[in-house]
């Protein structure tokens, strides 16, 4: 780690930090509250896929459904009007919509093979996303003259990294420019977690083998052909195993590759001090 104590982390003149966790444990909560002190450069790597690597996909989408609307069809082959993503640190939405769900057209699903594509993109995309922090970690010093640097992650960052592989890539890279920092949730999380999906479903990104083996368990379990499975349904059903299936990851990601800190202690952080703080009470555990 870049940082062998709590005491060489304390007096560090550069802090690097990325978060990893599902959804809805406070990794943003925290990347925001940081970046609001002026001192912190917030990299956000789903700003970076929705904008760097998969905008135009996202965009073309949406002039694809306008394009099926006449009045809207010959205005944009005419270029008399602009269809653009407006994604932000705070809305995802264009991305989720991009990436959308499996299942009934009827019901807004898409047909598997065009599903699966998607999501090899996306893949595609957070991989090389993950890959430009030291960019951003050099830019945020040069550019901006950011003395800190925190990266927020998406909550599929497990999925595309091996780390019992001393080896792997992208956590080598990771590991080397930063400390990488595990948000750990309880099961009251956990349930929690999924009574938010339950209300409000949104599409995910997963391991391509995972991503298969729940699809036909779903086709099987519930006896439905691919062209018939209610979206929504299946996504709020995979939810639950997705959650058990990330879980271990990223405890191995933590593990080996950086350091733990629980749920409870990060909604206890109410400004720097406490980041910096509850850092360093991670890493005195550690050593």
């Amino acid at each position: 780690m870049i940082y062998a104590s709590a005491s060489e982390w304390r007096n560090a003149p550069q802090k690097r930090v990325l978060l990893f966790a599902m959804s809805g444990l406070g990794k943003t909560h925290l990347s925001k509250m940081l970046r609001s002190t002026g001192d912190w450069f917030h990299y956000s790597i789903d700003y970076r896929i929705g904008t760097r690597y998969m905008g135009e996909k996202i965009a073309d989408n949406a002039k694809r459904e306008a394009m099926k609307v006449p009045f809207l069809r010959d205005l944009l082959r005419s270029n008399s009007i602009y269809i653009g993503s407006n994604i932000s640190f705070e809305d995802l939405k264009p991305m989720s919509s991009y990436l959308g769900k499996p299942g009934d057209p009827a019901k807004g699903g898409l047909e598997w093979d065009e599903y699966s594509r998607r999501q090899d993109e996306f893949q595609a995309a957070e991989v090389a996303a993950l890959m430009d922090t030291g960019h951003f970690i050099d830019r945020s010093v040069d550019l901006y003259q950011y003395p800190h640097f925190v990266c927020d992650t998406g909550g599929s960052i497990c999925e595309w990294v091996d780390a019992d592989d001393p080896d792997d890539p992208v956590l080598t890279e990771l590991a080397s420019k930063t400390l990488m920092v595990w948000i750990e949730g309880t099961d009251a999380h956990t349930a929690e977690l999924i009574r938010r999906f339950d209300q409000e479903p949104k599409p995910m990104s997963y391991d391509p083998a995972f991503l298969l083996a729940t699809w036909n368990a779903y086709l099987a379990e519930f006896n439905v052909p691919p062209d018939k499975v209610n979206p929504d349904d299946f996504i709020r059903w995979a939810f639950a195993k997705a959650l058990a299936h990330r879980q271990p990851r990223y405890k191995a990601m933590a593990d080996r590759w950086g350091i733990t800190v629980p749920q409870q202690a990060v909604e206890q952080v109410k400004d720097t001090k406490g980041f910096v703080g509850m850092i360093a009470d991670a890493l005195e555990v550690r050593s």
